[in-house]
């Protein structure tokens, strides 16, 4: 055996005491990869271009997100679009709201089956959903009351996993049982998201536990404002703005992360209950479902940091160090501004400012909405001095669903569950596209650059 001070043999400063630090610290370095080397390989790091164009990635015909048009041989910004199977947002808000209807369960009927329903197949669809709703008492006492969780996003996951041991054929990929598996978790989604808060908030918030039973005769956002609070008491206005909440989430793309993670896990041919947990575990994160909360956060530290709203200067200067990660969380973002795709406007925002106004003047808080406005006004003028911007910048979804949420009095712990029980649509749709196409397995190509090396025996390390 060599000597331990052989050229052979470097000494290792290993600790026995605490060797997670030292693995810790050699798994991020080994990890590391020189940064040129993606300019230099062309490599689109978040399948994206500096430009915010994508990579295509695939063919959907689900749902659109447009932030370009084409104008010769280049694009150009333009106000941001969604579009739902082929009918703008607007239009559809505009439909259902000038008859007075909640929304949410026709955007559902449209994004799953590809067309407007009509009143009899609307109400079909409203019982069906009504009745796939119900969960039995011993599931909910097993799989979720009992099992509180910290987080409530993580409790939906284990709790659509559970499903599938409930589930008498679960592995079956066919079209009419997945669709089926589909209403089921569409419908149950409300349901595991408040229970799961509630059993949080009796474990770790000290809060009586309260659960009431979901009602057939109330929509889906009604249903939810119901069995949330003690009292099951809300207002129309409340309703109808959770409602075109959960209409303006359900679906966003097929290139979304947790869409495309639908896309993806759905491609290997495993079963439903894992796709959309692993849905779930990409939404959890706060680059994507999270922000809201964090855009929430980031506003209450400006209005207690801020002494007077009505300083723009003042205000410019709280981002401007937000920016230079001296302010918030040291993050340098400013979150609920900037998207992948939208520059000039994201139509979502537009449509929720004006809900946003309703319900601030409702509950006199007309002075925090301002400072918001201001806020979203500053924000791209902010952002544009402090780094080079390739497009331009303006406030996503996430900035006022996170406020309207809060007015709502709307826990945060629930701010990316109810993203998910409206964005479960989306991923139920994707799914049965990936599926329905036969595509081949997604496997991307990852270029290896790490320097080959010989194997050193064990006793020469």
């Amino acid at each position: 055996m060599k000597p331990a001070d052989s050229d052979c043999a470097p000494a290792r400063d290993v600790t026995e005491a605490a060797p997670l630090e030292r693995w810790a610290e050699l798994a991020h370095s080994s990890s590391i990869v020189d940064g040129e080397l993606y300019s230099r390989f062309e490599v689109k790091r978040g399948l994206r271009d500096v430009s915010g164009k994508g990579v295509l990635a695939g063919l959907t015909q689900i749902g659109d997100v447009v932030g370009s048009a084409a104008e010769g041989d280049t694009y150009v910004p333009i106000p941001g679009e969604l579009v739902y199977r082929g009918i703008e947002i607007n239009t559809l808000v505009e439909g259902f709201q000038t008859a007075g209807r909640f929304g949410f369960e026709e955007t559902c009927y449209l994004i799953l089956f590809g067309e407007l329903p009509n009143a009899e197949e609307l109400a079909v669809f409203e019982r069906y959903l009504a009745t796939d709703r119900i969960l039995p008492r011993h599931f909910i006492n097993d799989s979720v009351l009992r099992m509180p969780s910290r987080d409530v996003m993580n409790a939906m996951s284990r709790a659509v996993l559970a499903l599938y041991t409930r589930d008498p054929d679960p592995d079956n990929t066919t079209i009419p049982e997945v669709l089926r598996q589909s209403l089921k978790l569409i419908a149950t989604f409300p349901v595991l998201a408040v229970y799961a808060f509630q059993a949080h908030a009796n474990q770790f918030l000290g809060r009586s536990l309260v659960i009431h039973d979901p009602r057939p005769d109330l929509s889906t956002a009604e249903n939810i404002l119901h069995m949330l609070r003690p009292d099951s008491h809300f207002t129309d206005l409340e309703a109808r703005v959770l409602d075109l909440s959960l209409v303006l989430h359900a679906e966003h793309g097929g290139g979304n992360n947790s869409s495309f993670t639908a896309h993806v896990v759905s491609s290997s041919g495993t079963d439903t209950y894992a796709t959309i947990a692993a849905s779930l575990g990409s939404l959890k994160g706060p680059k994507h479902g999270g922000a809201n909360i964090k855009m929430v956060r980031m506003f209450d530290d400006l209005r207690t940091t801020v002494s007077d709203w009505d300083d723009d200067e003042a205000i410019e200067a709280y981002l401007l160090r937000v920016l230079a990660r001296e302010a918030f969380d040291g993050s340098g973002l400013i979150y609920g501004m900037g998207h992948p795709v939208y520059s000039v406007s994201d139509p979502r925002t537009i449509i929720l400012r004006e809900y946003a106004r309703d319900l601030a003047e409702m509950k006199g808080l007309t002075d925090e909405y301002r400072l918001l406005t201001k806020v979203e006004e500053l924000a791209p003028g902010a952002i544009g001095k402090a780094r080079k911007v390739y497009k331009g910048v303006s406030a996503n979804v996430d900035f006022y669903s996170g406020y309207i949420y809060r007015m709502l009095d709307i826990p945060e712990e629930l701010y990316t569950p109810l993203f998910a029980v409206s964005r479960v649509v989306g991923w139920c749709a994707h799914r049965i596209e990936e599926l329905s196409n036969g595509g081949k397995i997604i496997r991307p190509a990852y270029k290896s650059v790490a320097s080959r090396r010989e194997y050193l025996p064990l006793d020469e390390r």
